[in-house]
């Protein structure tokens, strides 16, 4: 019976340093600030071997999402035109918004989840919801799901 993958969602500050390197060295590599292998891994301090070891078992988030669908959770203030600046910003940043889910205000507060094709998105998922976070009223913000299209 073959073993079934399994992938986690880590933090970057449990990374090893041969793991943060090796996305560095495929970020050089990318960009084309490096133009081969030996240069990007040399550029960052890394051997091959390493960079060959991981290289195709590690990937920044926003490589993973692109071309998905984000469900997002948001938790808001009870407060007029708090989910038109978000609908605002999500078009703002070319997401298409598949779904819409509100709760009815309770004691001052409201949930919202939404359902965003990210395919056309011009912005990085990490910026994008701190720009989210920082909009005034908006309590909470949770990836609560990605998935394909």
């Amino acid at each position: 019976m073959q073993k079934r993958e399994q992938y986690y969602l880590v933090r970057q500050d449990v990374l090893s340093e041969s793991m943060l390197k090796v996305l560095e060295a495929k970020r050089l590599l990318e960009t084309g600030q490096a133009q081969s292998v030996t240069q990007a891994v040399r550029d960052v301090g890394l051997s091959r071997s390493a960079f060959y070891k991981y290289k195709d078992g590690i990937f920044p988030f926003q490589k993973i999402i692109k071309e998905q669908v984000v469900t997002l959770f948001f938790h808001l203030e009870d407060r007029t035109g708090i989910l038109k600046s978000l609908l605002n910003i999500i078009s703002e940043s070319n997401g298409n918004i598949l779904t819409v889910h509100q709760s009815i205000p309770l004691q001052g507060s409201a949930n919202v989840s939404l359902s965003i094709d990210t395919t056309e998105m011009n912005t990085e998922l990490d910026a994008f919801i701190e720009r989210l976070k920082k909009l005034r009223g908006v309590k909470k913000v949770d990836i609560v799901g990605t998935g394909g299209i």
